[in-house]
Parts: structure tokens; C-alpha cells; sequence
């Protein structure tokens, strides 16, 4: 049995196999310990995956770089699930015509209001430009948010991270502080997610309601498209450039 393992092992640690290996099994972990706090908001399956990934490339030395080599299938998958989003917008579509105008106004004010948080965050706190640059685009999709860090002078890297913790945080409290202030109508707590946690929420949303996941996708992808068209404008205002 233990030769068998193994041989398993040997074919496994192959690259890109390894890395590949080692997100699935970071992810099912991650679900596994997310049934055992009975699903709480707070036991999110992205920040779980997440800690066990990064503590097992920290103990085994191996450079992110490389790992990354390695699961870029992972990565290349993040496109078609993004686009698959507008599978439930599709299913809800009636609805969705019907509360159009209301939603985008919706989403372009949440938009700008979270950009903008984030740079008088970054700047109360003396941020150096770089780092606040990278804060304005925290509430889009990682994708399209590390392009709009790179082009207004942030860092995509940091950007990430920030975007990362941003989406764990809104899908962990997002209907918390919802339910507190007695937002009921699912169309709305949808646009709320989607606008403020992107991709993450939107998980979150579909898991909870067809309604809420549809109107968090629209949300995500208009907030993105908002963004990258008119933070990078504004941008350059805003700096004189």
C-alpha cells in the first residue's frame, strides 16, 4: 500500500501536477473545515484554501513564482467561470430588465464610493502613492483590478492580496450588516454584494439565493466595466496628469 502511495507521489510531484495537486487539495480542505464550523459566514472556504496553500508552499520553500507555473490552469479557469456567471443573470432576466436603471445607478454609486474609501484610507494613513493607487480599485474582480492598478501607477500585487481580503470580508459580513439595517429585497442585497465583495460574494450570493447570485453577477461585471473605464480617467485628474 505505502509503495503505491508512493508511486502516487512521484507521478503527482511532477510539474505541473504538483502544484496543481496541491490547490485541489488545499480546496477540498477548505470545504472540509467549512462543514465543520457548520457553514458559518465566517468560515470561508477562499480564506481557508488560502492559509493552507500559503503554509504549505512557506514549510516546503517553494518560490510563489513557481507554484504559480504550475497552476496556471487554475488560473486560466478564472475567465470561463467569470463568463459563466451570466448563466443565473440569464435565468433572471425578466427580473433583472425590470430593475435596470435602479441598478446601475446602484452599482456606479457603491463603485465610486468604495474607490474612493479606499484611497482616503490609504491616505489618512500616509500611504506612499504606489500603495494608494493600489487600494482604488479594491472592490472589482482581481483580474480587471490588478490591470487598473498597473495603469494608474499602483502595485498589482498588493492589489490582489486587498481585493482578495476585500471579497472574503464582504461575503463573511456582507448579509450580517444587511440583515442589520433590514435590507429584505434580494435584488438589492444581490447588488450590495456583487458590488462591494465581487467574484467572492458572488459565490456567496448564489449559494444563499438565485435572485441575490444574478444581481450580484450584474453588479460585479458593471462595477469592473465602470472602473476600468473612469478610475483611470479620474485618476489622472485627480493627480494633474
Amino acid at each position: 500500500m505505502m509503495t503505491e502511495l508512493s508511486e502516487i507521489w512521484v507521478y503527482l510531484a511532477r510539474e505541473p501536477l504538483a502544484a496543481l495537486t496541491a490547490t485541489l487539495l488545499a480546496w477540498l480542505g477548505a470545504l472540509r473545515l467549512q462543514r465543520l464550523f457548520g457553514r458559518h459566514p465566517l468560515a470561508n472556504p477562499v480564506l481557508f484554501a488560502v492559509a493552507l496553500l500559503a503554509a504549505a508552499l512557506l514549510l516546503g520553500g517553494v518560490e510563489y513564482r513557481g507554484y504559480f507555473e504550475g497552476a496556471q490552469f487554475v488560473h486560466f479557469l478564472l475567465g470561463p467561470a467569470t463568463v459563466a456567471l451570466a448563466v443565473p443573470l440569464h435565468r433572471q432576466w425578466q427580473v433583472v430588465r425590470r430593475s435596470a436603471l435602479a441598478a446601475a445607478i446602484s452599482v456606479m454609486t457603491g463603485g465610486l464610493f468604495a474607490a474612493g474609501a479606499g484611497v482616503a484610507i490609504a491616505l489618512a494613513l500616509g500611504a506612499a502613492p504606489e500603495v494608494t493607487a493600489s487600494l482604488a480599485p479594491r472592490s472589482v474582480t482581481t483580474p480587471v483590478a490588478m490591470g487598473i492598478a498597473e495603469r494608474i501607477g499602483g502595485l498589482p500585487s498588493l492589489t490582489a492580496a486587498v481585493v482578495i481580503c476585500s471579497g472574503v470580508v464582504g461575503a463573511a459580513l456582507g448579509p450580517a450588516v444587511l440583515d442589520l439595517v433590514r435590507v429584505k429585497d434580494w435584488r438589492a442585497r444581490g447588488l450590495a454584494i456583487g458590488t462591494a465583495a465581487h467574484g467572492i460574494g458572488t459565490a456567496r450570493a448564489l449559494s444563499v439565493n438565485a435572485t441575490a447570485g444574478a444581481f450580484s453577477g450584474l453588479a460585479m461585471g458593471l462595477n469592473a466595466l465602470a472602473t476600468a473605464l473612469l478610475l483611470p480617467l479620474l485618476w489622472r485628474l485627480l493627480s494633474g496628469g
